[in-house]
């Protein structure tokens, strides 16, 4: 299985996974253009994807959705509160799948397990996809974690974690103190810091990759996120995790786990 996040953070987010056999997008935040771009820049080509699962409802999530579904006529994967809040965004699509934040659905030779996370939306999702042995695991946009969060990230061999901002950067920064309260919040986004003892309560030697996403281009420095992971990295002697940053402007070269 090979992953790679084509764009993370509040401009647009969007991760694209696939197999031998699929091919899937996690989210659509930038445009259909946009997407297909990043999708022929990391190699793939764009001639097919199997379907789109959407996380949450916010803009940066599923501003393309629509369009990108409409150009391939593929599936969108999505729970009721979440088409519900995005139903105008989306527009026509011809394929909704409706599933249960919980359930576990199968797209040929993938699995996609989705299970609650706390972030300020309708009934946000966090994903593992699995296959052939390999598990990623997507948590972005998250306000704390949980025990459920934790349990579910625990054996994954990729996981892709939101490192959204350092502390002293948002307190000392230009944003207003209610965004600061939304954004430091337990369904805002979580620090550096939050993000370094999720990785480190889930983190184990088969973990091949761990994947820095959804960094503050205003509250956060890549360095900071990076130095805060590696602590944990070497703490746990994990001497064959890579790390890595994801971008806003850049998709990241194709992954294999």
């Amino acid at each position: 299985m090979r992953f790679s996040v084509l764009a993370s953070g509040s401009g647009g987010n969007a991760c694209y996974v696939d197999t031998p056999q699929t091919r899937i997008l996690i989210d659509a935040g930038l445009s259909c253009r946009e997407l297909i771009k990043r999708l022929n820049t990391i190699d793939t080509g764009s001639a097919r994807i199997d379907g789109i699962v959407i996380t949450h409802e916010h803009a940066d999530h599923i501003k393309g959705a629509g369009p990108i579904a409409r150009h391939f006529d593929i599936p969108v994967y999505i729970n009721t509160p979440t088409l519900g809040k995005s139903v105008k965004r989306l527009g026509n699509i011809s394929q909704p799948k409706i599933i249960q934040t919980g359930q576990a659905i199968t797209i040929n030779d993938i699995c996609i397990e989705t299970f609650s996370k706390c972030h300020d939306a309708a009934d946000p999702m966090g994903i593992i996809v699995s296959s052939n042995g390999s598990r990623l695991g997507l948590v972005t946009d998250l306000g704390r974690s949980t025990r459920l969060v934790e349990d579910r990230l625990k054996k994954c061999t990729g996981l892709i974690i939101e490192f959204n901002h350092d502390s002293e950067m948002l307190a000392q920064g230009p944003y207003s103190v209610s965004l600061q309260r939304r954004i430091k919040g337990t369904e805002g986004h979580l620090s550096n810091q939050q993000a370094g003892e999720l990785l480190r309560k889930v983190a184990h030697k088969s973990l091949s990759y761990v994947v820095l996403a959804h960094l503050s281009s205003e509250n956060n420095l890549p360095e900071k996120a990076l130095q805060v992971a590696r602590n944990v990295i070497d703490e746990c002697r994990l001497d064959k995790t890579e790390i890595q940053i994801s971008c806003q402007d850049i998709p990241m070269q194709l992954m294999e786990i």
